[in-house]
């Protein structure tokens, strides 16, 4: 797996990096409590038929990190798709996810990345969510979990050098990270990731900081209605991504005018139909234009 970057491992105290309990052992059933009701009428169910899918243990540094994967029976060197869940973690949506490119014939793993720090399914409020998990969780820690990841599904026979991956709001900003950071991935799609934000001990650098180190190229799907996430930092990105290196220039931002934050969540009323499956279409595009 490629080495962490100096700066993450002098940012992150080996205490939350190397812990040895995990507090999220096993994915639970259903959809994240933070964002009930679910939009039943919306929601998205993909079956299991011709598919191997279902909890797996991918082993990381101090133990055994739990993730759900799904891929094509039967399948052998099977491309992979890291998929990046939001800051509610691997339930219901995410799995669908797995299950809808595994059916397209993809290997695709979904880690619970919060395993050490807390369980986001558990969690009915999302303030109290972001302070007491996600924000307690280290990039240096989710790269590296990501890289075991990568790791694994070889062992597993997949085809690890056809690598992509995906994510979705918290998972969006890390696509970002890990695209610069592991330079085995071939392309990145970012679901409105996060672009700017606060410098800490968890999360020392962000995706406009990182333009120049970018081993893959990125789709950014964006909403311009997201009102976390202000047009003028999707800008900054595009100005910077067309001012860098080849493989940032090869990168790409679309934007959706009319859509809100998580478009692509079809369980939340956020969900945008129409620009949810273009959206898809474009990262099933980008994933072949780059051989993935």
């Amino acid at each position: 797996m490629p080495d962490t970057p100096p700066e993450f491992d002098s940012l992150v105290p080996a205490q939350s990096f190397d812990r040895r309990s995990f507090i999220v052992t096993s994915l639970g059933a259903g959809f994240a409590l933070a964002v009930q009701p679910v939009m039943a009428q919306t929601a998205i169910s993909t079956d299991v038929a011709g598919l191997l899918a279902g909890e797996v243990k991918v082993p990381v540094k101090g133990g055994e990190m739990v993730a759900y994967r799904a891929t094509p029976q039967g399948v052998a060197k099977a491309p992979v798709v890291l998929v990046v869940s939001e800051i509610f973690g691997v339930h219901e949506y995410i799995k669908d996810t797995c299950r809808r490119l595994a059916k397209l014939g993809y290997c695709a793993i979904a880690p619970e990345l919060f395993a050490r720090q807390g369980d986001p399914r558990s969690y009915a409020g999302i303030p109290e969510l972001m302070a007491n998990i996600t924000g307690k969780t280290p990039d240096a820690q989710v790269m590296s979990d990501l890289d075991a990841c990568v790791d694994w599904a070889a062992q597993q026979g997949a085809d690890t050098d056809r690598l992509a991956i995906t994510g979705f709001c918290w998972g969006g900003r890390i696509t970002w990270l890990y695209s610069a950071h592991n330079p085995r991935v071939k392309a990145g799609v970012a679901w409105y990731g996060r672009l700017v934000g606060a410098v800490n001990e968890f999360t020392p650098t962000h995706p406009t900081d990182l333009v120049g180190e970018l081993k893959a190229p990125v789709l950014g799907l964006y909403g311009g209605l997201d009102t976390g996430i202000p047009l003028e930092t999707v800008e900054k990105m595009e100005k910077a991504l067309e001012k860098g290196s080849p493989v940032a220039r090869a990168s790409q931002i679309h934007l959706y005018d009319n859509a809100p934050h998580a478009f692509h969540a079809d369980y939340r009323p956020s969900y945008r139909k129409a620009e949810a499956e273009d959206g898809w279409l474009r990262m099933l595009a980008w994933f072949r234009k780059n051989l993935v």
